[in-house]
């Protein structure tokens, strides 16, 4: 199988190329700039690199969210349009899930999340099973210090991934204490490699064109509550 995963939910902006069971070629970038003029052009670089032509692709994988509206909107209107024009299927896979394995080998519960402005972010909880990692509940938008408050006795340690750590660091810290493992920045970028083994093991989308992006909404009781301390 050959696969081509996209990845501009966020400001990294990731592209892979998985041929059966070999990444053969990879592209991430971590900038402020604007995706849709820089995606196509990466795609179609990456391929060339790698030798493989566009009709010859088995499959497309795409990070469906949550992150940034502007950014999950091209990427997935690019997967879609590539998914149609070459008759193949398409696959999401949620965004959170991609940036937590890099941290499948942990022991405790692995935290990947995606600054979401004015004190929330968007998370998800997944813990090690085998060479695996298995969710543990389903991609959120939370008020980030009252989350941490309300989970800190759920487990023994916290694995925090995020290219927004250092905005969240002190409040975490101050939180969670010593239960909060902070990786490496090498740890914080989604790869499309990931995006690509675990697009591969999912079933394809019904239909291309009722596709859309999970932007993960607020629930209507914390929407209220932000709209109330903005006044």
């Amino acid at each position: 199988m050959r696969v081509l995963a996209i990845d501009s939910s966020n400001y990294v902006m990731g592209i892979a190329v998985m041929v059966d069971d070999t990444i053969v070629g990879e592209l991430i970038t971590n900038l402020k700039k604007n995706h849709s003029i820089r995606l196509m052009p990466a795609i179609e670089e990456l391929l060339e690199e790698v030798g493989v032509k566009p009709n010859e692709l088995d499959r497309i994988v795409v990070a469906e969210g949550p992150g940034s509206y502007t950014g999950l909107r091209i990427g997935v209107s690019i997967a879609k349009t590539l998914a149609w024009t070459l008759k193949i299927p398409l696959v999401g896979v949620s965004s959170l899930e991609v940036l937590a394995q890099s941290g499948r080998f942990f022991d405790g519960a692995i935290v990947p999340f995606f600054d979401a402005r004015r004190g929330q972010v968007y998370n998800g909880v997944f813990v090690k099973d085998g060479t695996r990692l298995m969710r543990k509940n389903e991609d959120q938008i939370v008020l980030f210090e009252e989350w941490l408050k309300q989970n800190k006795d759920a487990h023994d340690q916290f694995l925090f991934i995020s290219n927004d750590l250092l905005n969240h660091k002190e409040t975490i810290v101050e939180i969670l204490g010593d239960k909060a493992v902070l990786p490496p920045v090498s740890c914080a970028n989604a790869r499309p490699s990931e995006l690509a083994v675990l697009g591969a093991m999912k079933e394809p989308i019904e239909d291309v064109h009722s596709f859309k992006p999970n932007y993960v909404r607020m629930a209507e009781a914390e929407a209220k509550w932000l709209a109330s301390q903005e006044k």
